[in-house]
């Protein structure tokens, strides 16, 4: 008589199975979601290289973001973010960059904002000259208001935020007084009230004009 095989439904051998099977599923779901760079195997080189520092830096000095410099090494936006962490040389060369370039536009609105002069050339053609005529000079550029403003207002915030305070007597609060007058009105006439005011009126706009048909 053949033996039965045991049941393997069951039984401590079956829970750490299960157990194991749900600790990868975890890991997996956890390794899908960190950025690309990450995400590498132990046999995977990183795309990451020393002088991408040097070069990041000096683009950044020229104005480029996060995303500018993603589209120059070719990666995604998420990989820089990575390299920032993984890298502190590639994140310290990448707030230098920044820093020159913030630098030179604040010194364009302080220009801006209290009035510059540069060199100028304009361009002559007279009439019967062979060749054009150049006449360097010097423009002046006004101080404009929107930029000494907006200078003043990060600046001197004290002094000049735009914000608008309302007070009463000597700084107290304001108080608020509400008054109740009593208008004189005639009570509101019912339906039938109206109906006899409509005739009466029609009544005279039909005789005024029987009157000037007669007339005529």
């Amino acid at each position: 008589m053949p033996r039965r095989k045991p049941e393997t439904t069951g039984g401590p051998v079956h829970s750490k199975a299960k157990a194991k099977r749900a600790r990868a599923s975890k890991s997996t779901e956890a390794e899908a979601a960190k950025p690309s760079e990450e995400r590498r195997g132990p046999g995977r080189p990183s795309s990451y290289k020393p002088e991408f520092a040097e070069q990041a830096r000096k683009i950044c000095e020229l104005g480029a973001t996060d995303l500018d410099i993603a589209n120059f090494f070719e990666v995604a936006v998420s990989t820089i973010y990575a390299w920032k962490i993984t890298h502190p040389e590639f994140s310290e060369s990448l707030k230098r960059g920044k820093e020159v370039a913030d630098d030179l536009v604040e010194q364009r609105l302080f220009a801006r904002a209290t009035g510059y002069s540069h060199d100028a050339v304009k361009i002559f053609m007279p009439r019967g000259s062979p060749a054009p005529v150049y006449a360097p000079y010097i423009e002046h550029c006004p101080p404009d208001t929107t930029a000494a403003i907006f200078w003043l207002c990060n600046r001197r915030k004290e002094n000049w935020r735009q914000r608008q305070e309302l007070t009463g007597g000597d700084g107290g609060p304001i108080k608020h007084e509400h008054s109740h007058e009593v208008i004189d009105r005639p009570p509101p006439e019912t339906r039938e009230e109206w109906i006899e005011r409509r005739n009466r009126e029609l009544g005279a706009i039909a005789a005024v004009g029987a009157a000037a048909g007669s007339t005529n």
